[in-house]
């Protein structure tokens, strides 16, 4: 990843080195940069706070912006080189499920529905909502400078009426799910005129009495 090569007291303090073999000597002109490999920063001894704090929040955004933009790529490459794209994937080194879920996050915002200010993880946290309500939660974690934990409370304390979560019952476990299947759920949910969280129940104990009903348990 290309960052720009930047002096202690520039405006952001990452950089490049000329060669990124480890061990390279560094020129007294590099000695207040830090300087990126493809395993990791070299960090001059003489930092000071000001700027190792300035080089940590370029690297968020970078970061950040990346995921976006594998997203963006992943969904170009479906759609214009559908027999190909995925031996793209591979030979780049990237994992397909993890970008399958950045694209689905992208596919659910278009640019200029993005908010620069907040993160893709915000984004990701309501992606499964309808596109006003999307807006509107993003809307309220911008005004309100919340944390992506911080917006996901918000919504469940929303989603529960006010109620704060866990005090009317207990969290029996947590599930790994795609973002794929998230959006199916609510959108049968949806269908169904529940909230989401009763749509869950109602189907786990549905399931729960035909499994039941199929294997009696043995007198």
């Amino acid at each position: 990843m290309a960052l720009n090569e930047l002096r202690q007291n520039d405006r952001a303090s990452v950089g490049h080195p000329r060669s990124g073999v480890p061990g390279q000597r560094v020129d007294s002109a590099s000695n207040s940069r830090i300087l990126t490999t493809r395993v990791g920063l070299r960090i001059p001894d003489s930092l000071n706070f000001d700027t190792w704090e300035r080089a940590g929040v370029q690297l968020s955004r970078i970061a950040d912006s990346s995921v976006w933009c594998l997203g963006d790529w992943l969904i170009y490459g479906q759609s214009n080189y559908v027999d190909r794209y995925r031996q793209a994937v591979e030979m780049a080194g990237l994992e397909y499920q993890t970008l399958r879920n950045y694209a689905w996050v992208a596919r659910r915002f278009e640019l200029w529905r993005r908010h620069e200010k907040l993160s893709f993880q915000h984004h990701a946290e309501v992606a499964a909502l309808p596109p006003d309500e999307q807006d509107r939660w993003l809307d309220r974690a911008e005004q309100n400078n919340w944390s992506r934990n911080q917006l996901r409370n918000h919504r469940r304390l929303a989603e529960n009426n006010g109620q704060v979560p866990g005090t009317a019952g207990v969290a029996l476990l947590k599930l790994s799910v795609d973002h794929e299947q998230i959006e199916q759920w609510r959108e049968a949910a949806r269908r169904s005129s529940k909230r989401y969280e009763q749509w869950v129940m109602t189907a786990l104990d549905a399931a729960a009495k035909r499994e039941l009903e199929l294997q009696p348990q043995d007198a």
